[in-house]
């Protein structure tokens, strides 16, 4: 049994009511939510008082999971991710099968295949992907661990996972990239 099973259990429930979760990534902590349900992404909106016109990120367990999601992937993109040495988050365009507050205007969606061992047992045992955005009010610095998240945060949630809680290694957002059309890569944040 994984040490961190009563934390998935108790987020399936709250993932599955449309509610929100506080839970560590490969990266930050992160507020999560299904990402195919619209009122739940909202709720995240809200909580971190940030406009809707900013999109949030999306993780998967597999790159199969973005083949779900996405309608036409660049292929070479998988290779390019399994030779970076740091999270990496990969703008798709045309995404589907995605809750449309999540998207950005241009109907692209940010997608982490998610190497955290905690975070890939929660969205295999949840078959959908989460919304992954830092656990801050919007334009305030991303917390780089659990103590350093505001106590608003904090109670905005529907769950707060334990796994974690203790850890006081600063960890900073994942890098986003974006393969243009035409084949080159673009890096929006390094």
């Amino acid at each position: 049994m994984l040490p961190f099973n009563n934390d998935i259990e108790c987020c399936l429930e709250k993932l599955s009511e449309g509610g929100l979760i506080l839970y560590p990534t490969d990266t930050v902590w992160g507020i999560g939510c299904d990402a195919t349900d619209p009122v739940a992404v909202d709720r995240i909106y809200r909580l971190k008082k940030r406009s809707d016109t900013k999109a949030m990120i999306v993780l998967v367990a597999d790159e199969r999971d973005i083949l779900k999601y996405v309608t036409q992937p660049e292929l070479q993109i998988f290779d390019y991710i399994k030779g970076v040495n740091k999270p990496t988050t990969v703008i798709y365009e045309g995404a589907v099968e995605l809750a449309d507050n999540l998207l950005a205007e241009d109907g692209s969606v940010a997608i982490r295949i998610c190497e955290d061992e905690f975070c890939r047992n929660l969205i295999k045992r949840f078959r959908k992907p989460l919304v992954s955005t830092s656990a801050n009010i919007s334009g305030y610095p991303s917390p780089p661990c659990f103590k350093d998240i505001e106590p608003i945060i904090i109670d905005g949630v529907d769950y707060v996972v334990n796994h974690r809680q203790d850890d006081t290694e600063y960890r900073k957002p994942s890098s986003i990239i974006k393969w243009e059309k035409n084949g080159t890569l673009s890096i929006i944040r390094p």
